[in-house]
């Protein structure tokens, strides 16, 4: 083959040596366990990457939940047994006479007989005995009230008003829990 006259450059005055072609270096042997543990491990990663996503979408996770407030507990009332209240005394069940036995219990803690009423309530079926008080300054004395009867609920309420304004009145709405049938009965030895 007839050699051709290129112009010299600076590759015809390299060394001779016996290789020819690109050089690369030599394809390193792989080893086939290291590939294999490279990719297990790619793939769990993928795997927990994917079960993350999963559960940050679908919300059964939160990154930065938002702390719960704590509850503040309520103040405990002072019960005062303060005798310069009326007492309504309201028997909301069907048994007959809890009211006139609640006004005596009521009477003989003190209370003028003219200032407990006792009477009969708008309805028999209801369930727990509870003081009822209309303003904040009434809680401790509905709460003495209810020492007194043996145990109660208070519940501040606008249901049962005094009828003059200027008077300080509690109610008592005696409930199914203080009848016969509403009673636990006793445990027996």
């Amino acid at each position: 083959m007839p050699r051709s006259t290129f112009p010299r450059d600076r590759f015809d005055d390299l060394p001779e040596t016996d290789r020819v072609g690109a050089h690369r270096a030599e394809n390193p042997r792989m080893r086939g366990w290291l590939v294999l543990l490279w990719a297990a491990l790619a793939t769990i990663v993928l795997i927990a990457l994917g079960i993350f996503g999963t559960l940050l979408a679908s919300g059964r996770i939160e990154l930065f939940p938002e702390p719960t407030p704590t509850a503040t507990p309520a103040p405990q009332v002072t019960p005062v047994i303060d005798q310069s209240y009326q007492v309504q005394i309201l028997n909301a069940t069907p048994e007959q006479g809890l009211a006139t036995q609640m006004k005596d219990t009521i009477v003989g803690a003190g209370w003028a007989d003219e200032s407990v009423l006792a009477s009969g309530a708008g309805s028999e079926d209801f369930p727990e005995t509870t003081v009822f008080y209309v303003n904040d300054e009434d809680e401790a004395a509905a709460a003495g009230l209810a020492g007194v009867i043996g145990g109660a609920n208070i519940e501040q309420s606008d249901a049962y008003p005094p009828v003059d304004p200027a008077t300080k009145q509690l109610t008592v709405v005696i409930g199914l829990d203080r009848t016969a049938a509403g009673q636990s009965p006793a445990p027996t030895p």
